[in-house]
């Protein structure tokens, strides 16, 4: 029999919740209740006798239930509560408290259960996991993964995507170097040319292994994946470390011995202080806020952000950051369209930064990357006004940008996204820390 913890409240009558104990003890093993507040039926000065289980009850609904999992150890979570005792906000905190302890948390009409590593490498794993999509783990990863390796790390990234390989597909990044027209062949095999994993081995330069999933539950579970494969794979490489790169708020199934997580500044503290926010950020040994300026997000946004982060997690090592576009060849000279996924505000930003560090002129760009027919009509009201393209690695950069490029005899230059921090946090030290970390944990695995 599964051990159950049920979480009760004083707004439901005494022997009523006796008698849903007892239903849930004849098919579970009810080891406890988690008293999560009201008084309206229940009279506090009794004591909870009547209730027939050990009762925990604290100051506040989240510390009694993480009392009860701390000392009882459940199978699962069981949730008799109801409003207005609990709103849906509060569930999703509970819910997060509970997940982060691999337990399942289970109502009336729904259920939650912890993301399942299907896989345990014995290479030890840094997993890099997300808030939502677009908000900058690619470029991080990239960015992770040329620091580990100017480090002297022998590092693989195994790259998560909605548009990777129907089997996990392996690229020696540090030794074959993908070029626009191999992508451009991809692209015409059918391929996703700007997966993740092709922005991995073409920014870096390292090993990759690509691979896919479809369908995201809201705590970060896959629907279906070949991830766990794909780590097979990674796992026979013989390296120091294997990055885990997230897809969207999904979180790869397979065991990380340590977390980045990247918050998107923009999405707002919602995402840090609600939903599965603060599940995600129980996770993490590294939390990088990302894209924090303006006009994405205010600096009391920001701030707010910060102390949310702090305040569940204090000590957490946090980075603000935002991101600057490195084109990999040289476009000094050159009159450049520039296509991005960046929001259309941030664009007057990006620009002046490839003109000023670049030495090139931005005759054109576009934020609609991520839209082909907005992007097809964005580059066809400026055909011939350019010298050569640049373009993020993502969405339609290779069977739109450089497919035009390619017809019209235009090259195409593909453009990094580089982390850049804005708080004075020294990003590089942090990143070669949580690796260590990981590494410590991972080798403490297999001994």
């Amino acid at each position: 029999m599964s051990r159950i913890v049920a979480l009760i409240d004083g707004e439901h009558y005494p022997p009523v919740v006796r008698f849903a104990l007892d239903q849930l003890a004849q098919e579970h093993e009810v080891v406890a209740a988690a008293f999560l507040g009201g008084t309206e039926k229940v009279d506090l000065e009794a004591g909870f006798a009547t209730y027939g289980v050990p009762v925990v009850a604290a100051s506040t609904a989240e510390e009694s239930v993480a009392n009860a999992l701390a000392t009882y150890s459940p199978d699962a979570v069981v949730d008799l509560s109801d409003e207005p005792i609990v709103s849906s906000a509060d569930r999703f905190r509970l819910a997060g408290i509970v997940l982060a302890r691999g337990v399942e948390y289970r109502g009336a009409d729904f259920s939650f259960a912890p993301p399942r590593a299907r896989y345990t490498p014995v290479t030890p794993t840094l997993g890099l996991i997300g808030t939502g999509k677009r908000v900058g783990k690619t470029a991080v990863s990239g960015y992770v993964a040329r620091h580990l390796k100017s480090r002297g790390r022998d590092i693989a990234v195994l790259a998560m995507g909605r548009g990777g390989p129907a089997e996990p597909e392996l690229i020696h990044g540090e030794s074959v170097r993908l070029t626009t027209p191999d992508l451009l062949e991809l692209a015409h095999q059918g391929k996703h040319a700007s997966s993740d994993n092709y922005e991995d081995a073409v920014m870096s330069r390292v090993t990759t292994v690509g691979c896919r999933r479809c369908g995201g539950g809201m705590a970060g579970e896959t629907f279906f994946s070949n991830v766990p494969e794909g780590a097979r794979l990674a796992d026979t490489l013989g390296k120091e470390l294997i990055v885990l790169e997230g897809s969207g708020a999904a979180i790869p199934p397979v065991h990380a011995d340590a977390n980045i997580l990247v918050v998107g500044a923009g999405r707002g503290v919602v995402y840090v202080d609600g939903y599965f926010g603060p599940y995600r950020l129980s996770l993490a040994d590294l939390v990088i806020v990302a894209s924090a300026e303006e006009p994405v997000a205010t600096q009391p946004q920001i701030d707010e952000i910060r102390s949310e982060i702090a305040r569940q997690r204090p000590g957490v090592p946090l980075a603000v950051t935002t991101f600057r576009p490195c084109p990999i060849e040289p476009v000094a000279g050159k009159r450049v369209f520039f296509a991005t996924t960046a929001p259309q505000d941030v664009l007057p930003k990006l620009v002046a930064y490839l003109e000023s560090e670049h030495g090139c002129e931005v005759v054109a760009s576009s934020a609609h990357l991520s839209n082909r027919a907005r992007l097809r009509e964005d580059m066809r009201s400026v055909a011939g006004t350019y010298d050569v393209l640049v373009t993020e690695l993502k969405a339609a950069a290779i069977d739109v940008v450089a497919a035009a490029g390619d017809e019209a005899g235009v090259p195409t230059v593909l453009c990094d996204n580089v982390p850049v921090s804005l708080d004075g946090a020294d990003l590089d030290d942090m990143v070669t820390r949580v690796a260590e970390l990981a590494i410590e944990r991972g080798t403490a695995r297999g001994e």
